[in-house]
């Protein structure tokens, strides 16, 4: 199943989002000014990117720089190619437009960073691997849209064999299929994976996310929500 749509207005005009999704297509578009650089490119994920093994050694050594630091946010705005950037993009499209109307777009953009952080967090703990890419911060944007708009429609296209359709279904279904899948690959990963690959799909950074995303949008929606009020 891909989304291509909310049918949930928006109320206010989302800068935020706006922002958050043109910094990770310059950064894109950036990043591909850098391949005619013998070694530019990888010396820029190299600075940039989320490394736990590298992060953990630097707070061993207590080296608490900003350099240490910098890659728990700067990787959320690295993509490692096009169907990464661009399928990282339709969900924040789709469903980042109505979380920060709900929560305010100050709050939406320290709801964005922090689940992006936390599920950096995670990753590492559970199976640590070079990180780039926004799926971390998005993954809590859908876990937010979940606890929010639940039955809101979403315009879904769904391959069934040969057969493709464009159908209208709940956001619990869109996006509680989407953390099933998650799960299961993230479990599969485990089981089958030896040593850590950085080609490795951060599965666990988007279940992180997600619970993540589910806990700081309870804690930090306006009060006048609390009561089901929309």
């Amino acid at each position: 199943m891909i989304p291509l749509r909310d049918l949930n207005p928006t109320h206010g005009t989302p800068v935020v989002n706006r922002l958050l999704l043109l910094a990770n297509l310059a950064l894109w578009v950036y990043t591909l000014t850098l391949i005619r650089t013998p070694g530019a490119l990888d010396a820029f994920y190299g600075a940039y990117a989320f490394d736990w093994d590298t992060f953990t050694a630097a707070l061993s050594a207590g080296r608490l720089t900003t350099a240490t630091f910098a890659p728990l946010v700067t990787h959320m705005f690295l993509h490692g190619g096009w169907l990464h950037v661009l399928g990282n993009m339709l969900y924040l499209w789709i469903f980042g437009d109505n979380v920060e109307g709900r929560l305010g777009s100050f709050r939406y953009l320290v709801f964005y960073l922090a689940c992006g952080v936390i599920a950096a967090v995670g990753q590492g703990l559970i199976a640590p691997s070079p990180m780039v890419g926004a799926s971390g911060a998005i993954a809590g944007v859908l876990g937010a849209y979940l606890v929010l708009f639940p039955g809101a429609r979403v315009s879904t296209l769904v391959f069934l064999g040969i057969f493709i359709s464009v159908v209208q279904l709940p956001a619990l279904i869109v996006i509680g299929f989407f953390i099933v899948i998650q799960l299961v690959d993230g479990l599969a990963q485990l089981r089958v994976a030896g040593a850590p690959s950085a080609e490795q799909v951060a599965y666990f950074a988007h279940l992180v996310g997600f619970v993540a995303g589910i806990v700081l949008v309870l804690l930090m929606r306006p009060r006048r929500f609390v009561a089901g009020r929309r």
